[in-house]
Parts: C-alpha cells; sequence; structure tokens
C-alpha cells in the first residue's frame, strides 16, 4: 500500500513536471528518451552482426573485386586482338596482302600511306595501344608518326620464332619495345596477318600497349595504400611490372607459387616481408597463362572489427546531440524548404542557373522546388542548344576556310617532276617527290586546324623547295627565327604558304633570276611576329588591303582574304596582318597573332 502511494506519489509529480514545462522541452525530452534507448538497441545488436559478418564479407568482397579486374583486364586484352582483327578487315590491309602475295614493292608508300588512317582508327578505339608494326617481306609498315628502330627486324626477334607456328596470336609480357625508339615499355600482341583467299605470306602484326596504362586500370579498383594488384605468369615472372611485384622476387617464394599451381581462382594468407597478407588471385580466361593478384594486409583488413565498436558508440553520440538540436529547432527544420526555395530563386536572379532544389519530403513545397527545378532544366537546355548551334556554325566556317587552302601549284609540279623522270634526272625527280609528300602530310595535319609553328616553316620551306626545282634560278628563300622556343607555339596551318606563294607567282613574275624571299619569326611580347619580304616587282598595298576585308569575287586572289578571315575567327581582334610595298623595291606582310602554347587539336 505503501509502495503504491509512493509510485502514485512520483508519477503526480513526474506529470506535473512534464506539463509544467514548454512544449519545445516536451519535445526534445521525448526525443532524447527515445533516441537514445534506439541507438542503443540498434548499436549492440548491430555490433555483434557486422563482428561475425565482416571478416566473411571481407574475404568474398576482396574475390569478387580481384575477379572483376581480371574481368577488366580481359576484357581489355581480348578488345585489342579484336581490334588487330578488325584492322585485317580494312580495304588498305587487302590491298597490301595482295602485293605481298605477289612480291610487288612498287606500292609501298601508296599502302603505307592508306594505312595510316586505319592505324589511327585502331588507336582511337583502343587507347592503350602505343604502337603499331606491320612486319611483311616488301617492309615494314607502322605509323609515320612512330620512328621505327633500325637496328631491330621483326624477322630476328624472339617474337618472330614464339608466334610463327602460332596462327592464333601470342601476348608477350612486359618488356622494353625495341621495334620503335623511346625504350618504352610494352606489352605486345603478336600474330599473323591472314586474308582470306591469300595463302600464308609470312606477314606478322605486332601491337605493343602501353604498359603504365594498363597498370593504371589494373589498379583503379586499389582504394588506399595496403592493397595492391599485379599480374605474374605460372613461373612467377612478373607479366606487369609494378612497384610492388618489382620489390618481390616471387620466383624465390616456392610456397607462394605452390598455393596459386592450381585452380583458377582462390584466397589465402601469406606472409611477405614479415608482414600477413590476404591474397586473392584470379587467372586469366584470355591469357591462360597469366593471373592476377590482389593483396591486402590482414591487420588492416581485421582491424574494420574494432573500428565497429568506435563507431556505434560515436553514432549513439551524434544521434543523440542531432536529437537535441532537432527538438530545439524543430519549427526551423520544418520551414527550412520554403527558406532554400527562396535562396535558390534568389541566386537564379543573379544568373546561377546550375544551382537545383533537393529535398527528401514530398510534400507539396518540395513539389514546387521540383517544378522550379524542371524550368531550369529547360532554360538551360536552351541556352546550350544555342551555344551548340552557334559552335558548329563557328567550326564550319573554319573547315570551309581551311579547305580552301590548297595547292595550286600540284598540276605544275608534276610536270616538272614528269620531264625531269624523262630527262633522267632521278635524283631530283626523288627529291621532289618526297618534299611533295612531306608538304601534303604537314598540310592535312590529320584534318586539325592547327600546325605548331616548326611544321608550318617546314611546310613552307617544302614548298619553296619544289618552285625552286619547277623555276630553277629564279629566287632563294631564307627563314630567320629569334627565339627557337616558339617554334613549340600553335598556328592556324596552311597560313604562310599563300603569302609565300604570291611572291613567288607575281612578285617575281617579270623577272628571271635573283629573286630573293626572307621569313622572319620573333617575340613581340605575348605576341608571336611573322615577317614575310621579297625584292619583287611590289604591289599597290592600299588596294590589297582593301581588297582583304571584302568577299573574293572568284578564285583569284582568295588567299590573303582567306588568311584575314581566319586569323579574325582563330583569334577574333588579338590578331592581325599589314601589307606594305615599293614598286619595283618588293613586298613586306607582317602578321601577329597571340602566344598559343598546348597540345595541337582538332
Amino acid at each position: 500500500m505503501i509502495k503504491r502511494q509512493r509510485h502514485e506519489h512520483f508519477t503526480g509529480k513526474f506529470s506535473k513536471w512534464v506539463y509544467g514545462i514548454t512544449f519545445k522541452q516536451r519535445v526534445r525530452l521525448s526525443f532524447i528518451i527515445m533516441i537514445t534507448l534506439a541507438i542503443g538497441a540498434v548499436g549492440m545488436t548491430t555490433y555483434w552482426i557486422a563482428s561475425k559478418e565482416l571478416q566473411k564479407n571481407a574475404f568474398e568482397s576482396r574475390q569478387e573485386t580481384v575477379n572483376k579486374t581480371t574481368q577488366i583486364l580481359d576484357d581489355k586484352l581480348a578488345g585489342i586482338s579484336n581490334s588487330v582483327r578488325s584492322l585485317m578487315f580494312s580495304y588498305a590491309f587487302k590491298e597490301m596482302m595482295l602485293d605481298v602475295q605477289s612480291n610487288d614493292i612498287s606500292n609501298y608508300y601508296v599502302h603505307l600511306s592508306e594505312l595510316q588512317y586505319v592505324f589511327s582508327q585502331v588507336t582511337f578505339n583502343e587507347p592503350l595501344i602505343e604502337s603499331i608494326l606491320i612486319a611483311t617481306p616488301i617492309g615494314d609498315y607502322y605509323p609515320v608518326s612512330q620512328r621505327r628502330s633500325q637496328t631491330q627486324s621483326f624477322y630476328e626477334s624472339s617474337m618472330y620464332y614464339d608466334v610463327k607456328e602460332n596462327y592464333g596470336g601470342i601476348w608477350v609480357k612486359g618488356h622494353t619495345d625495341k621495334f620503335f625508339t623511346g625504350n618504352s615499355r610494352t606489352l605486345s600482341f603478336v600474330t599473323k596477318g591472314t586474308q582470306e583467299n591469300v595463302s600464308n605470306t609470312n606477314v606478322f602484326i605486332v601491337v605493343n600497349v602501353n604498359e603504365s596504362g594498363l597498370i593504371g586500370m589494373v589498379n583503379q579498383h586499389s582504394s588506399n595504400d595496403d592493397s595492391d594488384y599485379f599480374v605474374i605468369d605460372s613461373k612467377g615472372e612478373e607479366v606487369i611490372r609494378t612497384a610492388w611485384s618489382s620489390s618481390h622476387n616471387l620466383m624465390k617464394d616456392k610456397p607462394f607459387l605452390y598455393k596459386v599451381s592450381e585452380g583458377n581462382q582462390g584466397s589465402f594468407f601469406h606472409h611477405f616481408d614479415e608482414t600477413d597478407y590476404l591474397v586473392n588471385y584470379t587467372r586469366s580466361a584470355v591469357v591462360k597463362d597469366w593471373s592476377l593478384f590482389g593483396i591486402q594486409q590482414k591487420d588492416k583488413l581485421l582491424e574494420q572489427m574494432n573500428g565497429v565498436k568506435r563507431t556505434t558508440f560515436y553514432i549513439m553520440l551524434f544521434f543523440l546531440l542531432l536529437t537535441w538540436l532537432l527538438s530545439t529547432n524543430l519549427t526551423a527544420i520544418l520551414l527550412n524548404p520554403l527558406y532554400k526555395l527562396q535562396r535558390l530563386m534568389r541566386e537564379v536572379e543573379d544568373n546561377r542557373l546550375n544551382v537545383r532544389f533537393a529535398s527528401r519530403s514530398t510534400d507539396e513545397v518540395a513539389q514546387v522546388g521540383y517544378q522550379f527545378n524542371r524550368m531550369l532544366d529547360e532554360i538551360n537546355r536552351l541556352i546550350d542548344d544555342v551555344r551548340l548551334s552557334e559552335s558548329g556554325k563557328r567550326k564550319a566556317e573554319m573547315r570551309a576556310l581551311t579547305a580552301q587552302m590548297e595547292p595550286h601549284f600540284l598540276y605544275n609540279t608534276l610536270n616538272t617532276i614528269y620531264c625531269k623522270s624523262v630527262l633522267g634526272e632521278n635524283d631530283e625527280v626523288n627529291e621532289m617527290i618526297l618534299s611533295l609528300s612531306q608538304m601534303f602530310q604537314l598540310g592535312l595535319s590529320g584534318g586539325k586546324d592547327w600546325n605548331t609553328l616548326e611544321d608550318e616553316l617546314l611546310h613552307v620551306e617544302q614548298y619553296c623547295l619544289l618552285q625552286q626545282k619547277c623555276y630553277e634560278g629564279l629566287f632563294e628563300f631564307e627563314v630567320t627565327v629569334t627565339d627557337a622556343s616558339l617554334l613549340t607555339c600553335l598556328m592556324p596551318k596552311i597560313l604562310l604558304q599563300p603569302i609565300v606563294e604570291n611572291s613567288i607567282q607575281h612578285g617575281f613574275r617579270d623577272i628571271g633570276s635573283g629573286g630573293q624571299i626572307h621569313l622572319r619569326v620573333c617575340r613581340q611580347g605575348q605576341l608571336l611576329y611573322l615577317i614575310i619580304e621579297d625584292n619583287g616587282i611590289g604591289m599597290d598595298a592600299d588596294n590589297v588591303m582593301k581588297g582583304m576585308l571584302e568577299p573574293p569575287v572568284s578564285k583569284k586572289g582568295y588567299a590573303l582574304n582567306n588568311i584575314v578571315n581566319r586569323l579574325s575567327l582563330f583569334y577574333g581582334e588579338d590578331a592581325g596582318i599589314k601589307l606594305t610595298s615599293l614598286p619595283g623595291k618588293g613586298s613586306r606582310t607582317e602578321i601577329w597573332m597571340p602566344i598559343r602554347e598546348g597540345d595541337v587539336e582538332s
């Protein structure tokens, strides 16, 4: 009876105290009691379950990661081998194979040129491919952008003896590339070149894969310093040289090799350098002799169980603090979506169209916010459509202008080559053909809009060499570069040749010899400054400058107008051109443009 009275007395006082405090305090107290009980029960249960399953899941997860990484590696290796086989279906390869079968070397340079696009397409589809070599009895074919080492013949290499009896192709583990200069480390896929209705012609294709790029792809799943991947063959030799495999001589680790000698995959603990590791491995499905290994320190793997206990405590403490804040700021939390939407609208007024409303709720305020997001998405889409349209238009104008810059002297050059060939001047014929080939290669530049200054100067030099062969004794050409660092600067391609062409065709039209053309390159502040001078008959500079600013009425004389338009499209008002001339004494053309560094882009 007394206990009941005490209980009722305590309950009454507690009720009186609860109803005597504010609503905010009651909400806070309720949150604290409920969250404390819930988090305590859930936390202890979670720790018990997690500590039991953590090790099992860690082993399975690690093996799954290694399997996926092996699948990625196999897919990449298979993709590279498929790219090689697709190369064999190209028209250029078929024509080359027919000439190999008939031992016809007359079209070697034609096939070499035609295969450049095929090589570019293969390396574009598989960026890890560093170089390609097609070895044939009539000569080697490879991307002309690569420097072929002249000291190593494929038919004298160990690869040849390994693959000549293997029709399916082989993969060669990491090695220093001996076929191309640079001594870079690569993996190689080597296969016989085959073609329908063509017998065995002793043709082989070597594809060198960048080892460091493949290492980066293999290690992309390694999220911390205590885990790593490496690839070895059945003998314990490293296939891909990584920092870890290079520092451990696995060939001497007999227990390690014994554990991985059987089965396509597995996991085990192993002792390396006084440290225990969890080792997971999976055998490659593409190269049966290769296996990919993933390692992780054992103590790092299992320390997560102790972390579960600490994490449980921190979560309980966090939610207790969160409960205190929620009970105090419940009203502010309820109104926060409206305040957030209001702030976003103010940011949109300042033209910040990348902001978005986000909410975990689906109430009326959230629906208004999502409508607001859809409105911003539509606005951004319209802006992007306009920007894309203008960019495409500008690109089309650039391509159209550049396309006009085709050599006008081709027929004259070919006629000169023919005449010299008839007269038996074979050395000069060879020089002219090589100059013409190099000039067209530099001018085309793989379809890109930019060339380095060095390539532009080489393009002009080859053009002048051809013109000197066509008009013997007519003129001399000289180039002066005051700052060698400018040679790597980028500029629109085929910008200088039309000016030099005008000097030859118009400036020297009334003279038979003694012409001089001087091209000078220098730096003027942040500008690239180009000067082209000749001692020809001169011109009416004012009329020519006026005609440059107006649309050409015919194909004749479009070159300078084209240069002005391209400078304007590429640089706007930051570039310009100026002509000066004295009748009977020569002409001077000055061009200035901003100095641009970087890779040549399309």
